[in-house]
């Protein structure tokens, strides 16, 4: 079985090709919201009925060979990405209507909002340059540097280009000749994702704990960063009617920055950790975590004190959020078979209430949540954290051969080109 994977790499478009990425970027935010815009009414105007990516993108040509110059911004994206958007449009309306998956139903793009521009695979031609630097050529934008701080690894199914605050990526789907892996025959393991230690593995005798994602200067940079933001918008409001200064835009690009910088050690970390876990531990057993109902804001304060609770609560959700738990679990679901491993979700009440030792579950055994754990009946003293790893690995340990191959993250029906007979058969199957 072949395998499809992805590959990041860092884009250095000129200044002509970063002209037209940028007009590209917001002609495919306005070709989303109007595509939405359009499935919404027809669906209140005709009882509900459906509009997918077949008949909206012979409207698409329709209006690409409008002569009206109100439409040239439709004529500038190039026909395959317009095609691309409208699928993925579809698969968004397949994962809202899909009661396993956590996505909502899609909503308008707003200005400044991350959008990637979509390529199919026979758009899309790589080459190497160097041992360092590569080229994507794309349709009208020619050929494109990247830098290519890994190998390709396989055919190009599809290339994304996006924008963040460190600057222009592409994202390449690759099809892989790689398949699962035969089991690797080595122990397995249970890890409990925290907070204050991100993940304690249980054949560890210590846990292991994410760097700071962003320095004390970064913190106090992006702090004065974020009042001087609010002090510029105070301003624009008051004396420009909401029109943003150049100094503004500065200042947004510069959080930008630090939040993109913030967010990629966070990935940097995520992989690490899950990468080792799957090669070297023949299963991997996690808490099945409801993370969207862990993070639920808390009731709205009445008093004092709850205030002070919705504040802790607040802190709490950004921490657990800080760690990514889904992600983890979403990198492990494709990794373990990768490198012959299980992955096995197991339930999460009562881990870090369970005494390794004597087995009793007792709530009087974590006193106050604290990190220490004390077991009431023969006297087990460890740490909470471990002594949850230990628990799952147990749990995961009596699932035996059940594999968990896929979690909610994760969307149910092929990323690639879909009809829309395959669509209309998909929503059909949702109860």
């Amino acid at each position: 079985m072949r395998a499809d994977t992805g590959r990041k790499y860092r884009a250095h478009p000129d200044r002509t090709q970063e002209r037209i990425l940028i007009d590209w970027l917001h002609d495919a935010r306005a070709l989303w919201n109007l595509a939405l815009d359009h499935r919404i009414m027809v669906g209140v105007k005709h009882d509900g009925r459906r509009v997918w990516a077949t008949e909206q993108c012979s409207l698409l040509t329709e209006l690409r060979n409008d002569p009206d110059p109100s439409l040239s911004w439709i004529r500038d994206l190039p026909a395959q990405s317009g095609q691309q958007i409208l699928r993925r449009l579809d698969q968004a309306f397949v994962n809202m209507a899909n009661p396993n998956h956590p996505a909502g139903a899609p909503v308008f793009k707003r200005r400044g909002e991350r959008m990637g521009i979509p390529f199919p695979g026979q758009a899309v031609q790589f080459r190497k340059l160097n041992r360092r630097w590569g080229a994507v050529r794309l349709p009208v934008l020619g050929w494109l540097r990247i830098r290519l701080s890994r190998a390709l690894g396989g055919t190009v199914r599809n290339a994304t280009i996006g924008r963040d605050g460190l600057g222009w990526h592409v994202s390449l789907g690759v099809r892989s000749g790689a398949g699962p892996a035969a089991p690797n025959g080595r122990p397995g393991c249970g890890v409990d994702f925290g907070v204050s230690i991100s993940a304690w593995v249980s054949t560890e005798p210590t846990g292991r704990s994410m760097r700071p994602t962003l320095t004390d200067g970064e913190e106090r940079r992006l702090t004065a960063l974020e009042r001087r933001k609010e002090r510029q918008l105070t301003y624009a409001r008051k004396y420009r009617h909401g029109a943003r200064s150049n100094r503004l835009n500065r200042t947004i690009a510069a959080i930008s920055g630090l939040r993109a910088r913030q967010a990629r050690r966070r990935v940097d970390f995520t992989h690490k950790l899950t990468t080792d876990l799957a090669k070297n531990h023949g299963f991997v057993g996690i808490e099945d975590l409801q993370v969207k109902n862990m993070t639920a804001s808390a009731r709205r304060p009445r008093t004092t004190a709850h205030a002070d609770k919705r504040t802790q609560k607040a802190g709490l959700n950004r921490g657990v959020l800080d760690n990514t738990p889904g992600e983890r679990r979403r990198q492990l679901a494709y990794k373990c078979p990768l490198y012959g491993s299980d992955l096995r979700a197991v339930p999460p009440h009562g881990t870090s209430q369970t005494c390794p030792s004597c087995g009793k579950r007792d709530p009087r055994n974590r006193l106050n949540c604290g990190r220490d754990f004390a077991c009431v009946h023969c006297g087990h003293t460890d740490h909470a954290d471990r002594t949850a790893s230990i628990e799952i690995e147990a749990r995961a340990r009596r699932m035996g051969d059940t594999v968990i191959k896929s979690t909610r993250s994760l969307p149910t029906e092929a990323r690639g080109h879909t009809s829309g007979a395959r669509m209309r058969a998909a929503l059909a199957a949702t109860p």
